[in-house]
């Protein structure tokens, strides 16, 4: 992946668009990021990653709200990539959830985070994605890393480094499963933690099922239960002598359960066999009692029915005795139903011709009522025919009316239709009035607004360069400030310089006048070492007559090899000096050639005019197109208003024209009905009256009629009752009346008779029946000494039959649940050895198992193989970072007051070759500390690139830490970032040391202030 450019918008302290050209940056393939604390140096990075993943490095992707506090209320925020990824050129633009004020109204409304990711393709850029989450998948998928394994890869956090150098084994381990995703081991150890136990409580259950039948069994057979020799696994006790006892003992109880379980079918089936036996021995039994009661109870009912037969026989006597005295009641019930049933046939009749007597009543009475109804329109006594003829007067009079009727309609329409075009006439004359006085102001309103729309394009047109203006300006009071500033620096440096340089030469004089000091006194030097017959290392001679001395002080070489060195760094610091103003006066040299010579006040004054004129026109050019749709809405709006005008005029005079129509014809209209009505108000009361006046009429010819037709009907249903009754032998109708019974008064007669009846035929057959009088001849049994013999027998065979039903249960039972047992224990078997599978590869990859040498958990051994990983490639660089002094060193064994239960493998030691010994990464100073997390935070890189299977990262980045190097460390460090370009990798480093601003010509600096930071591209 190379980074190519990144713009942001409103972003963190960025208040406005800022733009960073990555690719210039990479050319020169190490570059700085430097700028005050607090800048927002660590932002550019936030915003690399916020491009890719949607979120920020650490604790700042918690902290609600991505957007820049400087911005503009209403200016979105945004991050905008380009980057190319496995050769695919890229355009990434992500916006974070922010709140804009509202378009109408007071608050803030909500906007969602969106993204746009675009692909560069035949000379254009092609969308991929708008959608947050596919977009995240497809650069998640390019990269091939999480969003934390990218951060650690490519922006490199030397804080946490050093964190994770000092961590214990459980620091370490958070991280490495955030970075190695591990967690397929740690599930791995949790599922078969779950089925160690998952099957334990299955077997445990399994157990407890056959356990339970056992007791069962034992229960319904009487014998003693198994069950109590059957105990589940104990629990392991505490420390590791505990824990290889428990152990032990759980494995002696886990197989005396075994045995014990596996006997338990065959027990069982003993059982059955030993109830088989008993049950047939009390079936025999039963069956001999069965017999005995069987034949005494065979001779009781006999007895009993030859005693029923001769009590059945006495009754029949009885009985035929008295129905013989009881005769002539029964002639007195069949006479009364004779009567009853003659007079039936002659009380229907009769109570007809009662109904028809009211009848007639009824009807002369309501003919009386009606006739006095219509005494006003004909005279008291009219016949039928008066009525009638009145009656067809008024319904042909009626008929001529309704021909009337459509005119008295029309009339109501007319006025309705009248109402109407009042009403709207009155609407009319309104908007009439309303559209002249609209009209009459349309003019001066068109030419103030078009006016305003000439004002804001001249405006809009002076905008471009009174910014362009500005900008300038800005630019150079910045220039200015820095050229002013740059004064006081130069002059600083000046004097620096000629410090340095008296220096020097004091160093220089110094190491001159010591070494010609030791050159003068070399003879007498020589002279000290000469020794008696030794031979002179200048002349070779063996005798040494006059050896030379000196009358001062000569100084030892170690003392001029000092000042000669004091001399070399005076001579570096001279140097430096010099370069740094010379640094120092090419810049003013610079900020000279863009802000001149005029001061900065003067500057200000401009920039402060030229932006309040910018806003100004900014203000005025704004509106220019809302006021350009504001004329063409109001020129829209009075060719409309016209158009309406001259409509309203129209449909006035319409209205009058058809408001005349309508009044002549209500007038013709209203003269022809006056004559219709006559006498009565309207036509329709007239109808209404005449109509009422007819049906009554009606009514009355009616009711005469009826009460002509009930007179004759009453007449000849009194004739055939009188009929009837003398045909029944009655001697009047009111005689067979007084005769009649209904069905429910006849009910108790008949049930009477019928009884007697059935009486008689029950005597005559008991006493024909030949077994009761054969029966009636033969001496009476005795009852009570057979029943007690029954009693006796039937008890004696209960007995045995519950004896039988007893065992038979029993054997039941017993072997039911024997066929239960048997599929438990064959059920358990398998749940056994799948637990005591899952305990041994449970206890493997816990590290709790004795086959685990290490005692570590199996997430903990993968994680330490990818930690030794990371070791070797941090070694590569820390051997040079440090001089070959340093190696780092994994270790497996757990750390002092290490209590995790994940066990060691995540242990970390620093060999130092000087003295040949190990030690705490803890006890290395600011500067080791430095070189040795940065030595793991590139072998990480490099290892998790590796393991994710991800794309090369070709721009990285090195945050802070170089201000705790010494001079020889810096260089050492440098030529390893140095190294990191190899393959056209650039590389960006994050920090305020002074020293780097002159190493790393290509730099990115920002700045800050009170408005926002901003951003500015060095090469």
């Amino acid at each position: 992946m190379r980074l190519h450019r990144l713009v942001v918008t409103a972003f963190g302290p960025f208040s406005d668009r800022q733009e960073i050209d990555f690719a210039a940056l990479a050319d020169a393939g190490l570059f700085l990021i430097q700028g005050q604390t607090g800048a927002g140096k660590t932002s550019v990075l936030d915003a690399v990653c916020f491009a890719l993943y949607g979120q920020v490095p650490g604790v700042r992707n918690s902290a609600r709200g991505l957007r820049s506090d400087h911005a503009a209320p209403d200016l979105a925020p945004s991050v905008q990539m380009e980057t190319t990824i496995r050769g695919r050129r890229l355009r990434v633009t992500r916006s974070p959830e922010w709140y804009r004020p509202k378009k109408r109204g007071e608050g803030l409304t909500k906007e969602n985070a969106k993204v746009v990711l675009e692909e560069f393709e035949h000379g254009e850029w092609v969308a991929l994605s708008t959608r947050v989450g596919e977009a995240d998948d497809v650069i998640g998928g390019l990269l091939g890393m999480t969003a934390a394994q990218f951060c650690q890869v490519a922006m490199l956090p030397q804080g946490a480094f050093a964190g994770f150098l000092r961590a214990d084994a459980k620091g370490r381990r958070e991280l490495l499963e955030r970075l190695f995703s591990a967690e397929i081991f740690t599930a791995v150890e949790t599922w078969l933690a779950d089925r160690r136990r998952d099957t334990g409580r299955e077997a445990d259950a399994l157990r407890a099922t056959a356990a339970s039948i056992a007791s069962r069994i034992a229960e319904a057979a009487g014998e003693p239960s198994p069950h109590e020799s059957i105990t589940p696994v104990p629990a392991p006790r505490s420390g590791d002598q505990g824990r290889a006892a428990s152990r032990a003992e759980a494995e002696f109880t886990a197989q005396e359960t075994l045995e014990t379980v596996e006997a338990l079918p065959a027990w069982a089936r003993a059982l059955a066999v030993e109830h088989a036996d008993l049950l047939a021995v009390q079936q025999g039994l039963l069956a001999d009692a069965s017999d005995t009661a069987t034949a005494s109870r065979r001779a009781l009912e006999e007895a009993r029915d030859l005693a029923e037969r001769q009590t059945r026989h006495a009754e029949a006597l009885r009985r035929r005795d008295v129905l013989a005295e009881r005769a002539e009641e029964r002639a007195r019930y069949a006479a009364r139903l004779d009567a009853a049933a003659r007079a039936d046939r002659v009380v229907r009749l009769v109570r007809e011709a009662g109904a028809r007597e009211r009848q007639a009543e009824r009807a002369r009475e309501h003919a009386a009522s009606v006739r006095s109804r219509v005494g006003g329109l004909v005279p008291p006594d009219a016949a039928e025919d008066v009525l009638a003829k009145a009656e067809r007067d008024r319904r042909d009079e009626i008929a001529a009316l309704d021909g009337r009727r459509a005119v008295a309609n029309r009339l109501r329409e007319i006025a309705s239709d009248r109402a109407g075009l009042a009403e709207s006439r009155s609407r009319l004359e309104a908007e009439a009035k309303r559209l002249a006085a609209v009209l009459a102001e349309l003019p001066g309103r068109l030419d103030r607004h078009r006016a305003a729309v000439e004002r804001a394009r001249l405006a809009a047109a002076e905008v471009a360069g009174v910014r362009a203006t500005a900008d300038e300006l800005e630019r150079r009071l910045a220039a200015a400030e820095r050229r002013d500033h740059l004064a006081v620096l130069i002059e600083q440096a000046d004097d620096a310089h000629r410090a340095a340089v008296d220096a020097a030469q004091d160093a220089r004089d110094r190491h001159q006048d010591l070494q010609q000091a030791r050159l003068s006194g070399m003879a007498a030097v020589l002279a000290a070492d000469l020794e008696d017959g030794a031979p002179c290392r200048v002349c070779g001679s063996t005798e040494h007559p006059a050896p030379a001395t000196s009358g001062t002080e000569i100084p030892d070489e170690d003392a001029v090899e000092r000042a000669r060195e004091a001399f070399e760094a005076a001579q570096q610091r001279r140097e430096r000096a010099a370069r740094q103003a010379d640094a120092l006066r090419g810049e003013r040299d610079a900020k000279l050639e863009i802000a001149g010579e005029e001061p900065a006040a003067d500057i200000a004054a401009e920039r402060d005019a030229a932006r309040a004129r910018l806003a100004e026109l900014s203000e005025v050019a704004a509106g220019a197109d809302r006021l350009d749709a504001d004329l063409r809405r109001i020129e829209a709006e009075g060719e409309q208003q016209r158009a309406r005008n001259e409509q309203v005029a129209a449909a006035l005079q319409a209205a009058s024209a058809r408001d005349g129509a309508l009044a002549d014809e209500h007038a013709r209209h209203t003269a022809d009905l006056a004559a219709a009505c006559g006498d009565d108000p309207s036509l329709e009361a007239r109808v209404d009256r005449l109509d009422r006046e007819a049906s009554a009429l009606a009514a009355a010819v009616e009711a005469l009629r009826a009460a002509d037709h009930a007179a004759r009907e009453l007449a000849a249903a009194r004739e055939a009752a009188a009929n009837a009754a003398a045909e029944e032998g009655f001697t009047s109708p009111e005689a067979a009346s007084a005769a009649y019974l209904d069905d429910e008064d006849q009910a108790p007669l008949r049930e009477r008779i019928r009884w007697f009846e059935a009486a008689e035929a029950v005597v005559r057959d008991a006493l024909a029946d030949r077994a009761l009088t054969d029966a009636a001849s033969r001496p009476a049994p005795d009852l009570a000494a057979l029943a007690e013999a029954v009693d006796r027998a039937e008890a004696e065979r209960t007995a045995a039959a519950s004896a039988v039903s007893r065992s038979g249960q029993r054997l039941a039972r017993v072997t039911a649940l024997g066929g239960e047992l048997a599929a438990a224990v064959a059920a358990w078997r398998p749940a056994a050895e799948a637990h005591a599978v899952a305990e041994r590869l449970a206890g493997l990859t816990s590290g709790k198992s004795p086959a685990n040498r290490h005692a570590m958990s199996l997430s903990a051994y993968v994680l330490a193989a990818r930690l030794e990983r990371v070791v070797a490639a941090a070694n590569e660089r820390l051997g040079r970072m440090s001089g070959g002094r340093y190696v780092l060193r994994h270790t497996v064994d757990k750390a002092a007051g290490d209590r995790s239960k994940s066990g060691g493998g995540l242990g970390l030691r620093v060999v130092d070759a000087w003295t040949g010994s190990d030690r705490d990464p803890a006890t290395l100073s600011g500067g080791e500390s430095f070189i040795t997390s940065l030595s793991l935070a590139l072998g990480l890189a490099d290892v998790v690139t590796a393991e994710a299977g991800g794309t090369e990262v070709n721009t990285l980045f090195v945050d802070e830490g170089f201000g705790t190097l010494d001079d020889e460390t810096l260089d050492e460090v440098m030529a390893v970032l140095d190294a990191l370009r190899d393959g056209g990798r650039a590389v960006g480093v994050v920090s305020h040391v002074a020293e780097l601003r002159t190493r790393i010509p290509a730099q990115l600096r920002v700045a800050k202030n009170r408005t926002g930071s901003t951003v500015r591209v060095t090469v």
